[in-house]
């Protein structure tokens, strides 16, 4: 009888252990279930509806069991993730407090650079006090404090996509807030698609209740297919076709995105093409900060190419073997499969540890995370291709971006007369914004000093023609090209694709066309550049460069955003185009007399006529 006893005890805790296990909908002596007929599980660790949800489990009134929820859906929105998600996780919801796709300080930042409206005051999402890299206080004031139009156009224009805000009315671009905006996705439309009977079809929902710990690019997707549209270059997507031309079964095609834009495909990033995902390259400091606040999304990533590829003079850098409670391979428990723990790990470009890329035989090996595939990276340190003298400065995109998306011409409209909803102070209120363009373009791209000190390609940034209508739709402004700089100008910035070929822009398209260093589509006339696509503000220049060539020398007319970036100057410019000379003969990058400083000086001089020699290495 004791033994009967015993069993039927022992039988009793093993299914009430593996009901706690199979997910929230199991829990004894819980009315979730009785309504959310095959809700699935989270996760297998996040088993307890109440824990995360809140609300009364024991409740069986529908009202008075949701009463206390978070959200209700989402307990993870920044109003509640203290309470939820932040109880369990508070190291990864302090680095999102200072995540810039949640303060978007340097969206703001920027806009208020290019809109007139810098007031000497660094803004977020919400008021925040926080620390910068150096670990200074930094304070973020609310935006919903910015009174001027660069504060209007990002809470109405902008400020939608960033993970504090949910956004649930957009085809292809919706996303939840907070932390659920990354590992609970949305689907196209935003509805629940999971096997709970009572939220199928429900608007706006995530596409299931499944946690999804390993974002996919159809996550990054989400936010990243404007302004830059690095998911889209990424992926081989191109949204420059707006034509809407009909296709089969009467959509407009090949395939629609949010803003009833047409996506066509072009060639996609060569690590796109190998089966790797956004996140086998960034990391999750990357994507969710590392506890600092900063004011531009380049001072925040810390990967550069030269990680896993090394640079001409060095290789990957690399950390000893690392103990198993490292941060790295905490997060690596998460993967589809972790790096062998003696391998030493690849460091990053802020000498951190990557969780995924590791030193194995002489090779760099790039784990994929979500499905464990193993990439070799292509060491090139040593290469005489990469070694050339004078491309010292060169970033790695300047040669091995396939394109660039480029749009000239951005006429923005702000009509104080008619409502538009403020996103960030959640009302209608007065001016509305609208926008057209003049122009796109993937290929060729200018070239510009970086923030960096690299010369690395451009793209307007912004090109930007404001009209402002009053309360009674009267013109105030008309075209006005904003100050930058203390001067009318228009802008291009420093700017990385996520088109990345194996091959390379040639050398002799780029030591030959004006349009690599700013002087946009053109006529050479007569020891002059004239543009042939020009800016409506003034038919002298071009609207797709920022350079002008006459008789009286080069002159640069628009302002190259950032900080300490710049156009190419005349000398540089001379150089480029003097090692034409050169390429006659030499045409590979791999010739032994590029490996060596040239001459310019004898080059310039020759340039009107050949001597014996001209091109050779000083």
């Amino acid at each position: 009888m004791r033994f009967w006893s015993n069993s039927i005890g022992a039988l009793f805790w093993a299914l009430t252990l593996v009901g706690v296990l199979a997910g929230c909908h199991q829990l004894p002596a819980s009315h979730c279930v009785a309504c959310h007929v095959g809700l699935e599980p989270a996760s297998a660790s996040h088993t307890d509806c109440i824990a995360c949800h809140g609300g009364d489990a024991r409740e069986p009134d529908k009202k008075k069991a949701h009463g206390g929820m978070y959200g209700p859906r989402n307990p993870s929105a920044p109003p509640f993730w203290e309470k939820t998600c932040g109880r369990c996780h508070p190291y990864q919801l302090e680095r999102m407090r200072g995540n810039l796709m949640f303060t978007n300080t340097g969206f703001i930042k920027n806009i208020q650079l290019t809109w007139e409206g810098q007031d000497g005051h660094l803004y977020g999402t919400q008021a925040q006090q926080l620390f910068d890299a150096a670990g200074e206080p930094l304070e973020l004031k609310d935006v919903a404090q910015l009174n001027n139009l660069a504060g209007e156009l990002y809470r109405k224009f902008c400020s939608l996509c960033h993970v504090g805000m949910e956004s649930h009315e957009v085809w292809t671009g919706s996303h939840a807030s907070g932390c659920a905006a990354c590992h609970f996705p949305f689907n196209d439309n935003a509805t629940y698609q999971g096997t709970d009977v009572a939220m199928r079809g429900r608007w706006p929902h995530s596409a299931s209740h499944c946690m999804e710990p390993l974002p996919t690019n159809e996550v990054c997707l989400r936010c990243h297919n404007r302004s830059g549209r690095i998911a889209l270059t990424y992926q081989g997507l191109n949204d420059g076709n707006n034509g809407l031309m009909p296709v089969s079964q009467a959509f407009p095609g090949p395939e629609l995105i949010s803003g009833v834009r047409n996506v066509t495909r072009i060639e996609a990033d060569i690590h796109h093409q190998r089966g790797m995902d956004c996140i086998d390259c960034h990391t999750s400091r990357d994507l969710m900060g590392d506890g600092y606040a900063y004011e531009n999304m380049y001072l925040q990533t810390e990967i550069a190419c030269t990680d896993c590829h090394g640079s001409a003079t060095e290789r990957p850098r690399l950390a000893p073997s690392q103990r198993e409670q490292t941060e790295a391979r905490r997060e690596a428990r998460s993967y589809h499969s972790a790096p062998p723990l003696e391998a030493p790990a690849v460091l990053t470009a802020k000498q951190r540890p990557y969780s995924n890329v590791f030193f194995e035989q002489g090779q760099v090996i790039v784990l994929g995370k979500r499905d464990g595939q193993r990439h070799v990276s292509k060491v090139i340190t040593g290469t005489p291709e990469h070694r050339i003298a004078g491309h010292e400065r060169l970033s790695c995109y300047s040669c091995h971006s396939a394109a660039v998306p480029q749009c000239f011409g951005c006429h923005t409209e702000y009509d104080r007369s008619q409502p538009g909803q403020d996103f960030i102070r959640q009302r209608m209120t007065r001016g509305r914004f609208s926008e057209t363009e003049d122009y796109r373009s993937l290929y060729p791209f200018a070239l510009a000093l970086d923030q960096r000190g690299q010369i690395a390609p451009v793209t307007p940034g912004c090109q930007t023609f404001v009209t402002v209508k009053g309360r009674r739709g009267q013109p105030e402004t008309e075209e006005y090209v904003a100050r930058f700089r203390d001067r009318q100008q228009l802008r291009f910035a420093p700017f990385y694709s996520h088109n990345t070929t194996g091959r390379t822009v040639g050398c002799r398209e780029c030591h030959a066309n004006p349009v690599f260093v700013g002087f946009g589509q053109h006529q050479v006339v007569a020891g002059r550049v004239e543009a042939s696509l020009l800016c409506e503000k003034a038919d002298d220049k071009p609207l797709d460069g920022f350079q002008q060539m006459t008789q009286n020398g080069i002159q640069a007319f628009s302002a190259i955003v950032r900080e300490h970036s710049r156009p190419l100057q005349g000398e540089e410019i001379q150089r480029v185009f003097a090692v034409n000379q050169c390429l006659v003969c030499h045409e590979s990058g791999k010739d032994v007399i590029y490996q060596q400083k040239l001459d310019y000086g004898r080059l310039l001089r020759s340039a009107g006529q050949r001597s014996d020699g001209g091109c050779e290495p000083r």
